[in-house]
């Protein structure tokens, strides 16, 4: 079984701001990076279990990029959003959502892939999920 680890933000929004943000396509094109040098030029989503997602990450200066691509598992509208990514190793990603008191918290967690050190791939998950956050309080 492969090792998860959960990164997590509280969002200054009320959840249905934050899950429209999250999952619909014109936004995840502006927050959708680890880093300043990287965007994400095409995003498609069709939100439902079975469904699939696709978003184009590449670096801005063109040297580099990849297709992130999954299946949707389950998915509870503004709770819960469950895929298992393409790939040979068929990694789990669940997000959560909750809201309390006008902010909503956000939790994902992520199985582990073999490349990277965790420390690296906590960072970079939780880069994306700070994206986020500042995305939809300025927004």
């Amino acid at each position: 079984m492969a090792k998860s680890i959960t990164v997590n933000e509280t969002i200054n929004a009320p959840i249905q701001k934050v899950w429209d943000f999250y999952t619909m396509p014109e936004h995840i094109m502006k927050w959708n990076n680890a880093s300043p040098d990287w965007h994400t030029p095409k995003a498609e989503n069709d939100l439902r279990a079975g469904g699939r997602f696709l978003s184009r990450m590449e670096a801005k200066d063109g040297s580099q990029g990849f297709d992130f691509t999954g299946t949707y598992d389950e998915v509870v509208d503004k709770s819960l959003i469950k895929y298992t990514m393409d790939g040979e190793d068929k990694r789990k990603v669940a997000i959560s959502m909750k809201e309390e008191n006008g902010q909503t918290k956000i939790e994902v967690t992520f199985d582990l892939e073999n490349e990277n050190p965790e420390e690296v791939q906590r960072g970079g998950w939780q880069s994306i999920l700070n994206n986020f956050k500042s995305y939809v309080e300025g927004n």
